[in-house]
Parts: C-alpha cells; sequence; structure tokens
C-alpha cells in the first residue's frame, strides 16, 4: 500500500493488542534503516499487506529487500502476507497491479516454485485467467486461496491450508493430461 499511514497505523494498533511487538520498513521516500537484511533477520515473522504486487517487487528490487527477504526466509523467518503480499512469494499470479483488468505477474520471488491465486472466490476475473494462464503455460502450477484463507509452505513444499471461517477453501491448479485441473484442498479451520 506505499507505506500509507493510515495502514501502518492500524496494523501497529493490531499487533500490539494482540501482544506482538511491531517493527516497519517502510521505502518511502527513503528506507527507514540502514541495513534491511540485517533488519529482517531480527524478526520472527514478516507480514505484507497487499496493494500494488508489481509496485512492491520492483521498489522491493530497487533497495535490495527482495535480496533481504530470500536471507530471511533461508534463517527460517516466516514470510505471509494478504493479495500483494501472498503473490510476492510464488512464482507469480493474477493482479489488477497494472489498471482495473486483471493480468499476469509472473516476476514473483520465486521463493516458491508456483504460480499464487488470491481472492478466488470474491473476484469473478481471478479462477479463469488463472485457468487460463496456466492452461497457455504462462504461469505453472498454482495454489489458490479464497479470502481468509492461507497456504502454509515447509520450504517450498505445501504443508496445509488454514482458514479464518468454515465456507472458505484452497485450490491446487494444474495443467494435466492437456487439461486444466482443479482440485480443492482439505482447508483446517483454525
Amino acid at each position: 500500500m506505499g507505506d500509507d499511514k493510515a495502514v501502518m497505523h492500524y496494523l501497529t494498533e493490531a499487533a500490539q493488542d494482540c501482544g506482538f511487538t511491531p517493527s516497519h520498513l517502510s521505502l518511502f521516500p527513503m528506507p527507514t534503516v540502514d541495513d534491511i537484511t540485517g533488519h529482517l533477520l531480527e524478526q520472527d515473522v514478516v507480514w505484507v499487506f497487499g496493494g500494488s504486487v508489481a509496485g512492491l517487487l520492483a521498489m522491493w528490487r530497487l533497495h535490495g529487500v527482495d535480496i533481504a527477504l530470500r536471507a530471511a526466509w533461508q534463517a527460517g523467518v516466516v514470510l505471509t502476507g494478504i493479495s500483494a503480499g501472498s503473490i510476492c512469494w510464488h512464482v507469480g499470479g493474477t493482479t489488477d497491479s497494472f489498471g482495473p483488468q486483471l493480468r499476469p505477474v509472473t516476476n514473483g520471488l520465486g521463493f516458491v516454485p508456483y504460480a499464487n491465486g488470491v481472492h478466488y472466490d470474491s473476484e469473478d476475473q481471478r479462477r479463469p485467467l488463472l485457468h487460463r494462464l496456466i492452461g497457455d503455460g504462462v504461469l505453472p502450477a498454482a495454489y489458490a486461496t479464497d479470502d481468509g484463507v492461507g497456504v502454509l509452505y515447509r520450504g517450498t513444499e505445501f504443508a496445509e491450508a488454514v482458514s479464518e471461517n468454515d465456507t472458505a477453501a484452497a485450490y491446487f491448479i494444474e495443467n494435466r493430461d492437456g487439461g486444466v485441473v482443479e482440485t480443492p484442498l482439505d482447508t483446517r479451520r483454525l
């Protein structure tokens, strides 16, 4: 969200209310820490909000945050987020970063070798576009999530899908035998 002050305020307040000690790496108008890698390595969890995944990736690469995040991930820091903050860890996914018409983003950080489909139940264009992109070979196989669902990886392997409600689900979408196959995943209620 481009370091939006209101978003940062509410996220900080929510983290503190839950007993966490939050910190924030801001990139606007300049990075707020001298040693980005060192800062991220001191964290238990890095949580990334939504917004423009294309803008996020561009800013991260400009300031070396992508390299710092890889170091943190390899050191065991938990990386997570919603929407753009979920797509970024993957090879790519579907995004509205380029305008109101959804398009593919294919230059994600690629920490996990899959595409990511977010807002799978709440935005009608997401599912058919993700299927088409996988069918055409633009994106690799993907994990997709309804709003309120997260996919947990251990390293680069899928571990489980978890949900904050009883109706949301997760899916694995792949190109198999010349067609796109969507498989619902067991989703554990938190």
